[in-house]
């Protein structure tokens, strides 16, 4: 990624122009040192110039620059290991970056880790005050929201009890309940909407949503795709330390998923390096309806063909082909391939080509993405081609959703 790119603030095209910036990452790098001598002892004996032998440096983080303008919802994407979370932490102020600074405007409030500022020994309610006030309230603003904090915490009794006996799903109600409650500019959020039940994460979720309607800035880390590219307004993809782009959710979506099919690739290849990784590949996939123009708009009750065309370096004697269909949210709408449909294809040696057509189509309208794969006997991908094409349904002027359904509607009598 070029600087040129790194530089440029991460507005979305809905921000308001000359939005102001509340968090200037700018040339941060950070350095870890690993020690591989496991005791006090062993460090004593290692002492020294032989002491380096026993220790590694890694770097987490590797001359990112980032400007986040206000009123933005930015995700960050990457695999494990990344350093999504030590970049995180480095804009909360929680670490130091070995190099480089970060600048920040405005109230910050962090939900980083499960449990981060709670001690276990304190009850509840003495945690809401001391999470607070490390959060930057007072002790009368903090008694001013104990009722709303304990409301949507939904702890009830349980705010009388030390934390140590919290469950995880409790602990990161609580937390997240303090750090909505202190009216923050800048929030913070790595994973924990993973969290609790279903009622909890839409309760946040709503949250969030408010808070993105009054204009604050949120970043946050999460592995859900689908979320990210609900929520956010731009991404960021960390590998290695390193920003490989930035850009609208939709996008950067796509090149994680790039780097995870990459990063299989290699594994592959270093588990059994004599072996090609990747002998089959889907070397094509063409998506259209006869009769309409290329990029035209597909109407309920069109005829969608798909066509695939595969390659394999070996002869594969059984092999699937199949797809799957998603909204540019991530949300699968339809998907079938060669093995469900009770269709079994000739060796393939070389090349070969696979079509599918599926009739009276009913999708919503919108933008909807095929993803073509090459399966193994066993159903396991080979190889797959994500966002191989794309189509687009005409909207639906009577409703909205990812399907048609015909429907009536008569007012009752009283």
């Amino acid at each position: 990624m070029s600087t040129d790119q790194l530089s440029t603030p991460l507005a979305s095209p809905d921000s308001p122009a000359g939005s102001p910036t509340v968090v200037s990452i700018e040339n941060v790098s950070k350095k870890f040192v690993i020690r591989k001598d496991n005791s006090l002892k062993e460090r004593l004996v290692t002492l020294g110039r032989a002491g380096r032998r026993h220790s590694e440096e890694f770097w987490a983080l590797k001359d990112v620059s980032l400007e986040i303008p206000a009123g933005s919802t930015i995700g960050l994407l990457g695999p494990n290991g990344s350093g999504k979370s030590t970049l995180l932490k480095a804009i909360g102020g929680i670490i130091e970056p070995t190099s480089g600074s970060i600048k920040r405007r405005g109230r910050l409030a962090a939900l980083l880790e499960l449990g981060a500022g709670f001690h276990p020994d304190l009850t509840g309610r003495e945690n809401v005050f001391l999470n607070a006030s490390i959060l930057g309230l007072s002790q009368a603003e903090t008694e001013d929201r104990f009722d709303d904090i304990l409301a949507f915490s939904g702890i009830g009794d349980f705010i009388d009890t030390q934390v140590k006996f919290y469950s995880s799903g409790m602990y990161v109600r609580l937390a997240f309940a303090v750090a909505i409650h202190t009216d923050p500019d800048v929030l913070l959020v790595d994973e924990v909407l993973a969290v609790g039940d279903e009622a909890f994460q839409r309760k946040c979720l709503d949250k969030i949503r408010e808070f993105q309607r009054q204009g604050r800035t949120i970043i946050l880390v999460s592995h859900s795709l689908g979320q990210v590219q609900e929520l956010c307004d731009r991404a960021v993809v960390l590998s290695r330390g390193e920003v490989k782009f930035a850009g609208s959710a939709a996008d950067a979506v796509k090149n994680f998923r790039d780097i995870l099919e990459g990063r299989r690739i290699a594994e592959a290849e270093a588990a059994e390096p004599e072996v090609e990784a990747a002998p089959g590949r889907v070397t094509a996939t063409e998506v259209f309806v006869e009769g309409r123009a290329a990029g035209e708009e597909l109407q309920p009750g069109d005829t969608l063909v798909v066509r695939m065309h595969y390659s394999h370096s070996t002869p594969l004697p059984t092999w699937h082909s199949g797809f799957k269909i998603e909204t540019n949210l991530g949300t699968q709408v339809y998907g079938t391939d060669s093995r469900r449909m009770g269709l079994r294809h000739a060796p393939l040696d070389g090349t070969a080509s696979v079509e599918y057509r599926l009739d009276d189509i009913q999708f919503g309208g919108g933008p909807y993405f095929v993803h073509s794969f090459l399966a193994a006997a066993d159903g396991s991908h080979i190889a797959i081609q994500r966002q191989a094409a794309r189509f687009v349904m005409a909207d639906d002027e009577y409703a909205a959703g990812v399907v048609r359904i015909p429907a009536t509607v008569r007012e009752l009598e009283s």
